[in-house]
């Protein structure tokens, strides 16, 4: 379906030159002499880079709809990363480039979302933040506080992140997988 630039707004995603955005955010414009345009912040959704383009008043720009589904992450092979599907629990093979960097933080189990447009996987999104377990670090000296600084670690994915210098191995930590920043330590 088409939409005219009035329709075009934060949220929406739209097909520009065979490629599916969302837009961010938009800003209609009416200047004293000229026709109408709105100039919108977009992000590509298979590549998560963002542009900004201008759209005049007599452009139709072609929705595009996105289906969203929740997934749990199986395993890897190679350059697939396979999932299931938990409304009809089918298998969903994805590759490297649609998981992209969020690699690092998928442990087994792990409930994501997926989004596909035509059955084309887009992109995944992880949950904000992941418990994970401390597999290998240096180990903690007394009296070491959250203010002493960081020292890398490696987390049961195999990532490496920076950790306070009072988490010690086999500590549970939580993640914020949007910055891959260490959040707090966890107990229980």
């Amino acid at each position: 379906m088409a939409l005219s630039i009035n329709e075009i707004k934060a949220g929406v995603t739209i097909l520009v030159d065979g490629l599916v955005y969302l837009v961010i955010d938009t800003e209609h414009v009416k200047p004293g002499k000229g026709a109408a345009f709105v100039r919108a912040k977009m992000r590509n959704l298979k590549n998560s880079n963002i542009q900004e383009r201008t759209f005049r008043g007599d452009e139709k720009i072609e929705e595009a709809y996105v289906e969203e589904r929740n997934l749990q992450y199986q395993y890897h092979s190679g350059a697939m990363f396979h999932f299931m599907d938990q409304d009809n629990f089918e298998e969903i093979t994805i590759s490297e480039d649609a998981v992209g960097d969020h690699k690092k933080f998928l442990k087994d189990n792990l409930e994501v979302s997926g989004f596909f447009y035509k059955n084309d996987t887009l992109n995944i999104s992880l949950p904000n933040f992941i418990q994970f377990k401390i597999i290998d670090t240096e180990p903690g000296i007394k009296g070491d506080t959250a203010k002493g600084g960081t020292k890398p670690a490696q987390i049961e994915t195999g990532a490496n992140i920076q950790v306070p210098l009072f988490v010690n191995t086999g500590d549970t930590i939580k993640i914020d997988t949007r910055t891959g920043a260490y959040v707090e330590r966890v107990f229980g």
